[in-house]
Formats: structure tokens, C-alpha cells, sequence
């Protein structure tokens, strides 16, 4: 099958999580199809990122680069045009010539389209060619939840682009043929009637790369890691730092909290102190999973399946995290991880496995097994392309 996929971010390095998704799924598929690969991209491609993602496409690879002042002509533009601002960040119109002309010379027998972001250029094209449109993620949901929490001052901005990207993610619906969504949960938040039609297709985990290293000497009693730009993540954080871990310490005075993860924000860097460490970017993230005793992910806003708690649950590492993050996983309280809500409650959970050795080990036993045998990339791409194959034909 030719298979032209669209992606808003080159896939590599794998420090996001719909780079990670993308990547997996390209070279699950590149072993049967022939890609051709359409990404945006902000930033210049070093040779190790065009090497790890060129073989995979047998069908061309094109990249168009993204600059500041385009962009911000675009949000300006989306702005006025009530489109959301999600959407105008992505969308360029010298891109969209490019995507033009590769449906005309590709002349794709499928295209796979990753978020809604990239959906606007997909529809000139509606109903001209087999279609599907990764969700991934719902937006609208994630952008309410920041409005609810954000300083009443921004509030309007964030309630504004939660109201447009609900809409814009039920109109997008209709441009496609099919549908997935990385989560059950995720899929009840689209405002669309035929929502139930929208194929929840996971994650995985690469458990081969992700193992148990026990030389790593465990310096932490408590890590969180992530993309440390990105809003979900930089409330985690400042949540664990400022909430739970002072209650944690309550009882364990030597804890100790690494925050690990790519381009911290300033709010973010201003929680380092003789009891966090903010690393920043890691050359390999195994190393701070090994590094720690327990893996907390408060996640608070946000949407979709937190890949930090897979990797962190087959590298053997007792887990704590909230309904929220759980609701998309899937894990049992008690089995698989342990699930509170509050900064009490959380910190209880994490002052239990810090006090019982045995449990915490018992905990993180069944929590590698649950991952290992429920996310695998495998079985979940296969899934996506028995969907774009039976939709081909």
C-alpha cells in the first residue's frame, strides 16, 4: 500500500509523545508499505535525526520548515479567522502546496494523518481519497482544564481556544473516513454523535530498550520526567515539588526529587533547590528511571495515555499517579501502581513504598508485566493498519 502520512513534528529524537508515537508506528509500517512522509518541523534536522527516520520511507521524505515570524503570522491569522490557535500554529501555506503536490504525484492509496493540527491541510481533499485522522489526543479537553486552573487574567484566552478547538475537532471529524484515538477516555470527550465510531488504538513500549538497570545506583527517592515545556507537565512538577514532597519528607527527610526532561520551563527551573534536582534534558532517560526509587506522575490537566508511566512501569519501578493519568492506562490501584488524587494522598501512597521494600517491589513486579503484556508496539500498530488496509480496498 502507498501510504502518505502527515506529522506536525519530525519524529525524532523521541522526547515527545506524538514523536514517539509516530516513529513506532512509521517503522512497524515501513516493513510492509510504502511511506511517504509529509512533517513540519521549527527547527533545523541534524543528520543523526534525518538517519533515523529516512529508511523508513520508501516513498520520499519531505520536511517543511516552520520559522517564528511565519508562525506568529498564522496564529494572527487563526485568530481572525476563528480557527483555533493549535491549528494556526501548524498550518502554512507554502506547506500546503507541498501536501497539494504530493497527493498528486504520490498519488497515495491511503493517507494517515497524525492530530488535528494537521487536519486543515487534509481538507481541500475530503471525500477524494481514503483518509484517517489520529486524534491522538483531545485538545479541547486539555485546553478546558488549563483555562479552569490558569490565573484568572488568561482564563479568557484558554476558555476561547477550548471552545474553538471542540468545535474544530467535531468539524474535522467529518473530513475524514476513519478515526483513532489513543484512549477509551479521550474518545468520550468528542463532541461528535458518531464519536463511538472512532478506533481507540494504544501505545506500546519498547520493553527491549526499556529493562531494569540495577549498575545505576539509586541516588532519588522520587523521580518525574517528561517534555518540561509542555503545561501538563510543568503543573505535575511544580505539584510534586511544592505539595507532596514536603509531605513526603515529613516523614523520609533525606528524600530527594529529580525532575528530568527536555527544555525546562522557568517554572520548572525556579523549583531546583538542595532537595530537587532539575536535570534538563538527559542523553538516556533509562538512566533516570534506574536513578530513582519511585516514579510519581500527579498529572493534574492533560489528556491522553502518559507514556512516562509505561516506560517508568517495564523498567520494574513502583508507580504513583493520579485518577486522571490512570483512567487512560488502565492499571488497578494496588495491583499495577498505586492511584490518590490529593497531595495527602499521593504522598501516603509514595511513603508507603518508601517504608516497605517488599511492597514496593511487589508493586513494581506486576506493574512490569501489566505493560509488557497490554502495550506493545506491535500489537497495537497492527491494529491501526488492519484499519487503513480493510479501509483501502
Amino acid at each position: 500500500m502507498k501510504l502518505l502520512v502527515l506529522l506536525s513534528r519530525f519524529p525524532f529524537p523521541l522526547d515527545k509523545g506524538d514523536k514517539l508515537r509516530a516513529y513506532h508506528q512509521l517503522r512497524y509500517l515501513a516493513e510492509r508499505h510504502e511511506i511517504c512522509l509529509f512533517a513540519l518541523s521549527d527547527e533545523a534536522l541534524t543528520a543523526e535525526m534525518d538517519a533515523a527516520v529516512r529508511p523508513l520511507c520508501r516513498g520520499g521524505l519531505t520536511v517543511h520548515r516552520l520559522y517564528k515570524p511565519g508562525i506568529a503570522a498564522n496564529m494572527t491569522r487563526a485568530l481572525a479567522t476563528g480557527r483555533p490557535l493549535q491549528v494556526g500554529y501548524f498550518y502554512d501555506a507554502q506547506a500546503q502546496r507541498k501536501v497539494d503536490e504530493l497527493l498528486r504525484t504520490f498519488r497515495p492509496e491511503h493517507v494517515y494523518c497524525q492530530l488535528i493540527r494537521m487536519a486543515e491541510y487534509l481538507r481541500p481533499h475530503a471525500g477524494k481519497v481514503p483518509m484517517t485522522l489520529d486524534y491522538m489526543d483531545v485538545f479541547s479537553a486539555g485546553m478546558a482544564r488549563r483555562a479552569s486552573q490558569a490565573p484568572r487574567w488568561q482564563r479568557p484566552v484558554f476558555a476561547l481556544e477550548a471552545k474553538r478547538l471542540t468545535a474544530y475537532e467535531a468539524d474535522a471529524f467529518d473530513w475524514f473516513r476513519h478515526h483513532t484515538i489513543i484512549s477509551d477516555q479521550d474518545r468520550q470527550l468528542i463532541q461528535h454523535p458518531r464519536r463511538h465510531e472512532i478506533r481507540v488504538v494504544l501505545n506500546g513500549i519498547d520493553a527491549d530498550n526499556f529493562r531494569p538497570m540495577p549498575e545505576v545506583a539509586q541516588e532519588y527517592e522520587v523521580l518525574f520526567c517528561g517534555n518540561m515545556s509542555y503545561h501538563p507537565n510543568v503543573d505535575a512538577a511544580a505539584f510534586l515539588a511544592e505539595e507532596i514532597l514536603p509531605l513526603v519528607r515529613a516523614r523520609h527527610p533525606e528524600a530527594r526529587l529529580l525532575v528530568a526532561g527536555t527544555t525546562p520551563a522557568p517554572r520548572v527551573l525556579a523549583l531546583a533547590s538542595e532537595h530537587v534536582t532539575v536535570s534538563g534534558w538527559v542523553p538516556d532517560i533509562r538512566a533516570a528511571y534506574a536513578s530513582a526509587r519511585v516514579f510519581v506522575a500527579p498529572m493534574r490537566v492533560g489528556t491522553g495515555l502518559q507514556n512516562k508511566l509505561l516506560e517508568a512501569m517495564a523498567m520494574h519501578l513502583p508507580c504513583v499517579t493520579t485518577p486522571l493519568a490512570n483512567n487512560a492506562l488502565g492499571g488497578t490501584d494496588g495491583q499495577e501502581l498505586r492511584v490518590a488524587d490529593s497531595a495527602p494522598e499521593l504522598a501516603r501512597a509514595i511513603i508507603g513504598l518508601l517504608d516497605d521494600a517488599a511492597a514496593a517491589e511487589a508493586l513494581a513486579a506486576r506493574g512490569q508485566a501489566f505493560v509488557k503484556a497490554r502495550y506493545t508496539w506491535a500489537g497495537a500498530t497492527a491494529q491501526l493498519e488492519a484499519l487503513l488496509v480493510a479501509r483501502t480496498l
